[in-house]
């Protein structure tokens, strides 16, 4: 068998990158099942079977684009973890608001698509998600147990906070009305509000 074609001047190194990149694009404008491989290909610049060098198949291609989503925001939430529980919650807002509207391709994807992983590759992306969130969820039942917050339910709020802090990639534009700085105060007053009784 013939090894498979590859375009002058593409290395690993830089069109693997590269095709990921292409992919998360592509993906977040137009849905995972009305992307194909050579459309991505067509974006990077490669033949269609040049792809198979760097990824088996479009199903992989998904996954490790929510998996490197959610490895990276566990890496940069790992000092999200002194002071009080209200200044905890605090840091977790901005935080996550910053680190989303700096990634709003990877936020819809690792969102939105997740119906169209496996199960093995669900159960992956499901279990890493679960475990940024439960850095919220700790925050909310330390501040529930010591009398900061008040709370019906931790784990519903817990998920109603992660999808109020998600909306703001849906409207807001570098160079809007709001700069990031007054986003994070005006989401943290509503969040704040939301988890205790004055």
């Amino acid at each position: 068998m013939l090894p498979m074609a590859r375009t002058a001047g593409s290395h690993s190194d830089i069109t693997g990158p590269r095709i990921e990149k292409a992919a998360l694009r592509l993906i977040a404008r137009h849905g995972f099942a009305a992307v194909s491989m050579r459309q991505i290909a067509a974006d990077v610049g490669v033949q269609a079977g040049a792809l198979y060098n760097y990824l088996p198949d479009k199903q992989t291609l998904l996954a490790r684009l929510m998996v490197r989503h959610m490895e990276d925001l566990l890496d940069a939430s790992a000092d999200l973890s002194a002071g009080s529980p209200m200044q905890r919650l605090q840091d977790f807002v901005h935080f996550h608001i910053e680190q989303n509207l700096n990634r709003a391709d990877e936020v819809f994807v690792a969102y939105m698509e997740l119906r169209n992983l496996n199960a093995d590759n669900f159960a992956t992306v499901e279990r890493l998600r679960n475990t940024y969130e439960a850095k919220l969820e700790d925050i909310l039942a330390v501040g529930a147990r010591d009398g900061t917050f008040t709370l019906a339910d931790t784990k519903i709020t817990t998920r109603a906070v992660i999808a109020m802090l998600n909306g703001v990639n849906t409207w807001f534009r570098d160079g809007g009305e709001l700069s990031l700085e007054s986003v994070q105060k005006i989401y943290w007053d509503l969040v704040r509000k939301s988890v205790t009784v004055f």
